[in-house]
Order: C-alpha cells, then structure tokens, then sequence
C-alpha cells in the first residue's frame, strides 16, 4: 500500500471520532448540485476562492484552484434513519453526479472523485465518508483568480520593498507555467519594457513537502521557466537571473493548507 493510501486509511479513522449532531451550525446550507441524505447534519462548512487535492484517474494527486463550497456532515443517530455504509454513501452521490451528465474519476474506499459541466460551470467534486458515517463534501467551481497586478504596481512595490511575491501557478511537480499565469507573466514582461534600466533576480520558492534537495531543484527550474517566458517575449536576458531557494525561506506557516500555498512562490527581486 503506497503512503497516500497509508495516509488516507488514517485520515478516515482520526476523523471518524465525532458524534452525532443534532442541527445545522448556523450558517450552512447544502450546496444546490445535491440534496444531502437522510439523517444528516451539518457540523461545519465554508465558501471562498481555494485549493482542492483531488485525484486523477490514476490516482495521483492533482491540486485544483477555483470557488469552493466545504460542508461536513455528521450522522444523527438519534434521527432514528439506518446508518449508510461507505459505498453507500459514495455510491449516492456516484448516481447523482451521472444524473445530472457527469462522471466518476476516481474511487478509493469512503473516497469518491467527480467531474460535472453544469449551466456552462466545470466542477470537480470530492466525497470522503469517514468511519463514522460522517462526509466531507467539497465542490469546487473551477475558476482561475484573476490577476489584477499590474506592471506599475510591480514597479511601485520593487522600488518600496525591493522585492514582489507573484503566485505563478504550475503544472503539479513540474516546472511547466500554466497558461492561466501567462497574464503575470505578461505584466513582468510590460514592467521590464517600462523601465528599460530594471535589472530583477526572479527567485522560486516552496512549500516543505517533499525532499529538500528535489524541492529546491523545482524552484530553480520554475525561476528559469519564468525568465525563459520573459525572454521570449522579448525581455534582454542579461538583464536577470535566477536562483532556487526550494523551502529554505518560508513566509508562513508550513503546518497549514494556508501557508504552504504562501510559501510556495516566485519572487521578483530587484537588483542594484
């Protein structure tokens, strides 16, 4: 059994210690895809613009970014309703996705992956029914954060601080851009024009997962991937460089979701 599923099988028994609950904390409300099943409640839940692991096919690990609705629901088991296996739950919301024209992408046990195009929206979902009959739901409308910088606010903070933290996206494990960053690194590249003297040092970050050696390799090879992008664009190489710092210079806290995606950044840096 490889460590995702190690971790996995753990994750389920550590969540499964909650308890019945008797209403809805304040607050939270299903999302409208699904209508929840008999007997359960919602103990926690939130909406914002974040990241969901999901899985692929294959089962590897993909890290998607969009508008996600969280809720945890616990089991009544006071309701009187008959407690719903693991396959049942997922199953249940399996027969749900394909109703509405989706589809399933992964499953593990108590863990279910989907896909759903819906009145022109993607969605990925992610079911996990704990030992406990309790479930994490997670829906995600894919979205990409519009990046509102633009080259003279870049300029503004490089000549206050000397430096600007820039959330490029990559490709998962690789040193590809992904197209949705192109727009920064477009305004990187209409700063450059704007002041023909700047000279920048484009520095990668990570997060701790991982090994510190192959973590510090990737943020060299993502500070190349950019300065290659500025290049073609037409930016004179020699006026950068760039370097990998890996996960030695965290900004946040490592030990949360938070702040490993803080942490995991380009930095434009100014040089003399």
């Amino acid at each position: 059994m490889n460590m995702k599923k190690q971790f996995f099988l753990i994750a389920i028994i550590l969540i499964g210690v909650t308890t019945g609950f008797a209403q809805d904390t304040e607050g939270c409300k299903d999302h409208p895809l699904f209508n929840r099943m008999p007997g359960y409640n919602i103990l926690e839940c939130s909406q914002n613009y974040n990241l969901l692991d999901f899985y692929n096919s294959k089962g590897e690990d993909l890290r998607l970014e969009g508008n996600l609705t969280y809720a945890w629901y616990v089991f009544d088991w006071e309701s009187g309703k008959p407690e719903p296996s693991y396959l049942q739950i997922v199953r249940n919301y399996e027969n749900a996705v394909i109703k509405a024209g989706g589809r399933k992408i992964y499953e593990y046990t108590g863990l279910g992956c989907f896909e759903l195009n819906k009145n022109g929206k993607e969605y990925r979902i992610k079911v996990f029914a704990t030992n406990n009959s309790d479930i994490i739901l997670n829906v995600l409308e894919l979205e990409v954060m519009k990046q509102e910088i633009t080259a003279n606010e870049m300029l503004d903070a490089l000549n206050k601080d000397g430096y600007i933290a820039l959330d490029i996206l990559f490709e998962t494990g690789k040193s590809a851009i992904q197209k949705e960053s192109i727009p920064i690194i477009d305004q990187i590249s209409e700063l450059m024009r704007t002041d023909a003297s700047l000279k920048i040092s484009i520095e990668g970050h990570t997060d701790n997962v991982g090994d510190a050696a192959s973590n510090k390799k990737l943020s060299t090879d993502r500070a190349k991937s950019v300065m290659d992008a500025l290049v073609a664009k037409g930016t004179d190489k020699a006026r950068m460089s760039f370097t990998g710092w890996g996960q030695e210079k965290p900004v946040a806290d490592n030990r949360t979701e938070e702040g490993r995606a803080k942490n995991r950044r380009v930095e434009i840096v100014k040089k003399p």
